[in-house]
């Protein structure tokens, strides 16, 4: 054969067979990313709320339960169990909390909270201490989170100690925490049949979270 075309032939049937060994072999599998779950709070199972004492003229000592359903937000937590900041929130809408007294409300919003500058409590978990997601069957996990408490643009660090439990896949539970009123820098209400407000505030959390999709990235 011509050695004009032996060079061209080879290189052709070369190539053809790099060809088929490259389309017969598996693509290199791309670099595993690390898989984050996203659990959503349900549409049900979720109220914040806050107590606090105050002393009435006419009744004396008295506890006060402020709450709200109004409430949303999500967890993210990374393929190693532990929470990712950056994309887990909660937020309370603070212009809905009620009490037994719409009196006492208004005080609260407008004296306090100031609700009208600053409509939302926000939580962002930051870490936890004896926790996992998987929690078996029929058992309750209790554990401490710490997270970042937002109250009238005041960014504090709070210590959550926590119940949570299987729901089916859900994950149902109570969060509760304290501190004073002087942290957030919040003032005391103020009413002409009030004698005395405590400083201590008391915040429960009743959670329900639904598992969404998995995600290789959190958003």
């Amino acid at each position: 054969m011509n050695s004009r075309f032996v060079t061209p032939l080879a290189l052709f049937v070369a190539l053809g067979s790099a060809s088929a060994v490259s389309a017969q072999s598996p693509a290199a599998a791309p670099a595993k990313a690390s898989a984050y779950r996203v659990f959503n709070l349900g549409t049900v199972g979720n109220e914040a709320r806050y107590r606090v004492s105050e002393e009435l003229a006419s009744i004396g000592y008295n506890e006060v339960v402020g709450k709200t359903k109004d409430v949303k937000g999500r967890i993210v937590v990374d393929a190693n169990g532990a929470v990712v900041k950056d994309s887990s929130k909660i937020i309370v809408n603070a212009q809905t909390l009620q009490t037994d007294s719409k009196r006492r409300d208004e005080k609260l919003k407008t004296q306090t909270l100031e609700t009208d500058k600053f409509p939302q409590v926000t939580l962002v978990p930051v870490s936890w201490e004896g926790f996992t997601p998987d929690i078996p069957a029929g058992q309750e996990k209790t554990f401490s989170m710490v997270g970042d408490l937002t109250v009238r643009n005041v960014t504090k660090p709070t210590t959550w100690q926590v119940t949570a439990r299987k729901q089916g896949n859900d994950i149902v539970g109570t969060a509760k925490t304290v501190f004073t009123l002087q942290y957030f820098n919040m003032e005391k209400p103020r009413a002409v049949m009030v004698m005395t407000v405590g400083d201590t505030v008391h915040l429960e959390y009743d959670f329900h979270f639904t598992p969404g999709a998995a995600s290789a990235a959190a958003k």
